[in-house]
């Protein structure tokens, strides 16, 4: 028997990051305001990295769905894989070229698209979803706060988060 309802353990496991990061920088503050100068100083360092986790966590916050869409994900080895009921596909980070976000199912779906591959489409709160936030972070020159205001947003547009930009020498680009 439980002392919390399950939706707000639910509620509070998807703040972890958050909440962590506030009972770290309170330790931090604790520290700073206790006996003396000599435990100031990681009283400090304290709350500089509880601010830190409180702003990743809520980058995390926003990222985060429910986990309760159609099928599941599967972050391993800089592969992501979708195992879905209709489609499924695996992506390896390093070949896609093309992240987007298609508004027009519901719910909205990621659009991973790599070469000589049919795009998979992730559900964005399919189960496991939640480990693509790290995934798109190793993603170079990816704009992690554009990619959640394009989530927050409710237009019904879709949009490219993140395309990978071409390598040819700068010669070419002259001609």
């Amino acid at each position: 028997m439980s002392f919390l309802r399950p939706e707000a353990k639910a509620e509070l496991w998807r703040w972890r990051e958050v909440l962590g990061g506030i009972a770290v920088a309170l330790i931090g503050l604790w520290l700073v305001a206790g006996p003396g100068l000599l435990l100031a100083i990681p009283g400090y360092a304290l709350i500089l990295a509880g601010v830190i986790f409180v702003w990743i966590g809520g980058q995390r916050v926003r990222f985060r769905k429910t986990g309760l869409g159609a099928g599941a994900v599967q972050v391993d080895e800089g592969q992501i894989a979708y195992f879905g009921p209709l489609t499924d596909g695996v992506i390896a980070l390093r070949e896609m070229e093309r992240l987007s976000l298609e508004r027009g199912a519901y719910p909205a779906h990621w659009k991973l698209e790599q070469p000589g591959q049919n795009p998979v489409m992730i559900p964005v709160d399919a189960a496991g979803a939640d480990a693509l936030f790290d995934a798109f972070a190793t993603l170079p020159g990816l704009r992690t706060e554009r990619m959640l205001a394009e989530l927050a947003d409710d237009k019904t547009l879709s949009v490219v988060i993140w395309e990978r930009r071409s390598m040819r020498p700068a010669s070419t680009l002259l001609h």
